[in-house]
């Protein structure tokens, strides 16, 4: 029988390294579970981010999170890119290198988006083969995420989940559960996110994630840029409920509020986790105040484009 996580600890509740954060996390040594970081962000850095990943690393575990490995991709893999990416895992310690279920680019192109793949037997074929060369290569298991998507492919023949969950078991890897992208592309898609949570192979789940959005009525934008909601919050107490419990990560990466604000909200995850909660911190969780935004229900008429979670890779290079 399998290992929950694939082996993997639950490493508890971690949130994201950010360069606005360095200050405090360095002077402070905030009681955090663990770090996860933008891989791009540090592969090539030799200045001050990696010096303070350095010293992070030293403290609490990494995780390590891409956004241009571009595993859907009909171009080549980029081997140069992986060398990389495999030289940082070591050099951190990577409890494990993630990704997403996505195209970023084509003809060596990178569109700093994350786009998504029809859902039917050639695709699945071909990630399959891609993502066994790149463990191979690695060393160790990629882990996946189901991205958000705004449009879907008429030639899809199963569903995402359908999808995830053959895609898990012949190529061998594990997955990253994004609950917010779940709910996001349930309303976009309409189709039931507690059916998508239940129906993947909850025992290859080595993560999660949550995250704030952006409600337009119509649609959806994924946008890391506000608290978690109550649905989000609901989806992600079944998700413990099924997984047994697994490294919980909460991204907030536009309007990023103080390191107390992100860190008192990936802390709420402690009461949707119940009696399932394996954690023997029965520590009362003390909130900080609510970071409040002026996002006024309708964009119509706005100027700024709503921002997007696979472009702040660059914004978050020094």
């Amino acid at each position: 029988m399998r290992l929950p996580r694939l082996g993997h600890a639950n490493l508890g509740l971690g949130v994201g390294l950010r360069t606005v954060h360095y200050p405090h996390i360095l002077e402070t040594k905030p009681n955090v579970d663990w770090f996860e970081i933008i891989s791009e962000n540090y592969m090539d850095s030799h200045g001050r981010p990696r010096s303070v990943l350095e010293q992070v690393a030293e403290r609490y575990p990494i995780v390590m999170h891409g956004v241009s490995l571009s595993i859907g991709s009909t171009d080549p893999l980029n081997f140069d890119y992986l060398s990389r990416l495999k030289k940082l895992a070591k050099t951190v310690n990577a409890r494990w290198v993630s990704d997403h279920l996505c195209w970023t680019g084509v003809a060596g192109r990178n569109s700093h988006d994350l786009l998504p793949v029809p859902y039917n037997e050639a695709t699945l074929r071909h990630v399959v083969e891609r993502i066994r060369i790149v463990q191979d290569y690695l060393e160790r298991p990629l882990v996946l995420e189901n991205p958000s998507s705004y449009v879907a492919f008429a030639d899809s023949t199963l569903t995402e989940w359908e999808f995830i969950t053959r895609m898990a078991a012949e190529a061998d890897c594990g997955l990253l559960l994004d609950v917010n992208n779940v709910y996001v592309s349930s309303v976009n898609h309409d189709f039931d996110p507690e059916e998508y949570i239940r129906s993947i192979p909850h025992e290859r789940v080595v993560q999660c994630h949550l995250a704030g959005h952006t409600n337009l009525t119509t649609h959806c934008i994924d946008t890391h840029d506000n608290h978690v909601i109550d649905r989000v919050w609901e989806l992600y107490r079944l998700a413990h409920r099924l997984t047994g419990g697994v490294s919980t990560l909460l991204e907030w990466d536009a309007r990023i509020p103080p390191f107390p604000v992100v860190h008192a909200e990936v802390l709420k995850a402690r009461h949707y986790m119940g009696s399932d909660d394996d954690s023997d911190d029965d520590t009362e969780i003390e909130f900080a105040e609510p970071f409040a935004f002026d996002t006024p229900s309708d964009f119509r008429g706005r100027s700024k484009t709503v921002p997007q979670p696979a472009l702040f890779v660059t914004a978050e290079v020094e």
